[in-house]
């Protein structure tokens, strides 16, 4: 079963997305994904980030400082936290549309909100996206998945390369 994020915690995590993607558009970057969640350590705000031609380290310590600066004159987040920058890897999230439109013909990972049929769980090349709606040819069937409910969403990198 999946669990709803709380109205808190997905409040706060619109009103973040809203402060910093304009403030890494400026930086020429990209927030590919964001996340604010308890771990072991404590509350974790991780952003992903990316721009044309890839990130370096270097440029996940300058967003760093920048958007650690913003939250804390903000005070956007009322509670400690531990914030990281990092790129989102080979096997890269899908979020956007555009994120999708870019891995057209290649290996994808979704997971889905709901079930369609009796699974959930749907990895095979994605063939199209078009009017809120990808479709992903998975265990020789083509599958449409609403992007409304997609849960979670991946390339699989080495995978395509083999296609």
């Amino acid at each position: 079963m999946v669990v709803p994020m709380e109205p808190k915690q997905a409040e706060i995590m619109a009103k973040l997305i809203e402060m910093i993607e304009p403030v890494l558009r400026v930086e020429g970057k990209e927030l590919v994904e964001l996340e604010f969640r308890r771990e072991s350590p404590g509350w974790v705000l991780r952003l992903f980030i990316d721009q044309e031609d890839g990130i370096t380290v270097e440029d996940c310590a300058q967003i760093s400082r920048v958007v650690g600066d913003l939250l804390d004159v903000t005070e956007a987040i009322r509670m400690p936290y531990h914030l990281e920058v990092s790129s989102p890897g080979l096997n890269r999230p899908l979020r956007k549309p555009e994120h999708f439109e870019s891995v057209l013909g290649k290996i994808v990972e979704i997971r889905t909100l709901e079930p369609l049929g009796s699974r959930r769980r749907f990895k095979g090349t994605l063939k199209r996206i078009e009017h809120g709606q990808v479709t992903i040819h998975c265990d020789g069937q083509d599958y449409d998945i609403a992007l409304d409910i997609v849960e979670r969403a991946r390339l699989c990198y080495f995978e395509s390369m083999d296609s």
